[in-house]
């Protein structure tokens, strides 16, 4: 089965895997996906990944975070530029997300980035999610 938006579809299983406090999760690989995932470990949304190959594919394994209650550290992720409504936007007119609590991932001309340095880097992009 083909999924139609990849980058969705590991935003979704991230989601789910939080929800049902799931210690780690397996998504497939991409270059995209990999520096997604490479984010959100520098910014402390998640504890750690790897890249693993089991069976001939290639999975990123993400090992998601919780506090001291058990309580997921990401609060929400969201899929802001989607296949049918790409979004764009300059280092203008960047968005925050929580009034700075939150981050906003960008795929830029130096890369994929977060909005905070994005804006520091004076470039802009496609919006690809935002995580809180």
């Amino acid at each position: 089965m083909s999924v139609s938006d990849p980058i969705a579809d590991m935003l979704t299983k991230i989601r789910n895997a939080n929800a049902a406090r799931h210690e780690k999760v397996d998504i497939p690989t991409s270059k995209l996906k990999l520096e997604i995932v490479k984010i959100l470990k520098t910014e402390g949304y998640i504890k750690n990944f790897k890249k693993i190959q089991t069976e001939g594919q290639n999975f990123i394994r993400i090992f998601l975070k919780y506090d001291e209650e058990n309580n997921p550290i990401i609060h929400g992720l969201s899929k802001v530029s989607k296949p049918g409504r790409r979004v764009y936007t300059g280092y203008r007119e960047m968005p925050r997300i929580l009034n700075g609590y939150g981050i906003m991932v960008i795929s830029t001309s130096d890369g994929v980035i977060t909005g905070r340095k994005a804006v520091e880097k004076q470039v802009g992009g496609e919006l690809i999610c935002t995580v809180w």
